[in-house]
Parts: structure tokens; C-alpha cells; sequence
């Protein structure tokens, strides 16, 4: 099994819920996140104020998935958050060693 982290932007994550659920991905973990990587934020003027915004609004997306189903959700993941331009995101894929479902015990893929 592997863990699929996906940092995305957030006017982004309908639409890859809705290309997951084409797959057959009915679970994942979604988190508001706050960070940023090569652009550094931006400047902002407030009330004729210029401040730093230096921590940009992302979405992170968690997904566990057997190892044969990770090439397809990354397609599908960076296919639906892909815009182009500065700030589109990252995947991550992480191996997991182990499951279980707490509500009857289940183990591996079964409990995802």
C-alpha cells in the first residue's frame, strides 16, 4: 500500500474529488493548510498598507491506495489540479505498512 500526499490549491479540490470518485477513490483525508514554496508569498496592500502574505491557503490531500492503483490516482490527481502556473502543488508518495480498520479489525487492503 501507499500513502498519496497531494498539496493543491483550493479552488482545485472539487474537481479532484470529482476525477477520484471517476476512479473509484471514495476515501481520503482533506486538510486546510497553510505553506508555500518557491514563490514566497506575494505582497498585498491593505488600507494603503503593504504587507507580506508569506503562508498561501493550500488544500492537502491524503489518500491511501493499494500499490497497483498509485500511478492512476497521481494522473488523475495532477491531471484535474493542474493550472499551469506558479503554485500548482506537489504529490507525495509514501509506503505504508500497515492498516487497520478499527470498526472490525481488518488489516491491509481489506481496511482501506
Amino acid at each position: 500500500m501507499k500513502k498519496i500526499e497531494a498539496i493543491i490549491k483550493p479552488f482545485k479540490l472539487d474537481e479532484v474529488k470529482d476525477k477520484l470518485n471517476e476512479i473509484g477513490i471514495h476515501g481520503l483525508t482533506v486538510t486546510e493548510v497553510k505553506g508555500f514554496g518557491r514563490q514566497k508569498g506575494h505582497t498585498e496592500l491593505y488600507r494603503g498598507a503593504e504587507y507580506v502574505v508569506d503562508f498561501l491557503p493550500k488544500i492537502k490531500l491524503e489518500i491511501v491506495v493499494p500499490d497497483d492503483m498509485v500511478e492512476e490516482v497521481v494522473s488523475a490527481v495532477s491531471g484535474s489540479a493542474h493550472t499551469g502556473r506558479i503554485g500548482d502543488g506537489k504529490i507525495f508518495v509514501i509506503p505504508v505498512e500497515e492498516a487497520v480498520r478499527i470498526r472490525t479489525g481488518e488489516r491491509g487492503d481489506a481496511a482501506v
